[in-house]
């Protein structure tokens, strides 16, 4: 045992003694919400977004939220803090809670909080400087009219599906597609390509409305370079010029191999290299203290 603690329903607890029960939903079913945050040098980066985009989320699935949005941004900093932890990774958890062998939340009469914090660096390593080499993968995006992407669930099943696929082709990371052949989304972040100057991702229907995301669109936006929001296909990811992702773990990370081709020149672009060191010096000064003075 290390020392971290786990916050559970109201208990700060060691890790290796957080434990829920066989018969939470959140494990039998998948039936619980999560988010994924960031702290960066005593700061959390995006906590009142990411707690907003939690409570939607259980709101989407019907999950009362077992405290309110000041409660839980209060747990979260209490967490890193007997970690003693400045650069972190975050994960808030609630569950249906405890039920049955039954499908009905009905059955659940209390959900569960859970929190886990701990220590974070570079998700992709000497990756930032060469650049991730991705394949397409045959797992297709859960149809929004089904599962919608936008409910950060339990369940990831999916994402899982195409990360496995990925991993046997020899990519770093998968980028899924959705029923209709449209760019979704990676296993766990979001696409951005670059072509003729012109920023373009995918609009948040197939895919999730990734926090990292709208920081890389205010960026994109203040430093003044075209940007829109379309469908995008395979032609576009092959022909681009500049390729990149984002997500809370992932940052910003350049893409520089598509399905064994190069992206552009095969190198990290200029326009890349920007949006990075932009999205850095935010992470250094933006954020909600964890310690006081």
């Amino acid at each position: 045992m290390d020392g971290m603690v786990v916050y559970i329903d109201g208990k700060f607890v060691p890790k290796d003694e957080a434990k829920i029960s066989v018969y939470d939903h959140g494990f039998l079913y998948g039936d619980g919400v999560f988010e994924g945050i960031r702290a960066y040098d005593g700061r959390v980066f995006r906590l009142d977004e990411h707690v907003d985009r939690m409570f939607d989320s259980a709101r989407a699935i019907d999950l009362e939220m077992p405290v309110s949005r000041e409660k839980l941004k209060s747990i979260i900093l209490e967490c890193l803090r007997r970690n003693n932890l400045r650069n972190a990774y975050i994960r808030p958890i609630v569950t249906r809670g405890v039920g049955d062998l039954g499908l009905d939340p009905r059955k659940c009469k209390k959900p569960s909080l859970i929190v886990i914090t701990q220590e974070w660096g570079a998700m992709y390593g000497d990756l930032y400087d060469r650049g991730l080499s991705v394949v397409t993968v045959c797992i297709r995006r859960n149809s929004y009219d089904a599962l919608p992407p936008n409910i950060k669930s339990l369940n990831y099943l999916n994402n899982i599906l195409a990360k496995i696929e990925a991993n046997v082709k020899g990519g770093d990371e998968a980028i899924i597609l959705d029923s209709n052949g449209f760019v979704s989304e990676g296993s766990g972040d979001n696409i951005f390509v670059i072509k003729k100057g012109v920023v373009t991702t995918p609009p948040t229907v197939n895919n999730l409305k990734g926090i990292t995301r709208e920081v890389a669109i205010e960026i994109i936006e203040e430093i003044g370079l075209p940007f829109k929001e379309a469908n995008l296909g395979l032609f576009d990811l092959y022909t681009a010029d500049e390729m990149f992702v984002t997500g809370t773990a992932a940052e910003i990370a350049p893409i520089t191999r598509i399905d064994g081709r190069p992206v552009g020149d095969g190198k990290v672009g200029k326009i890349t290299k920007r949006l990075m060191e932009e999205f850095k010096k935010r992470t250094e000064v933006e954020g909600t203290p964890i310690y006081e003075g």
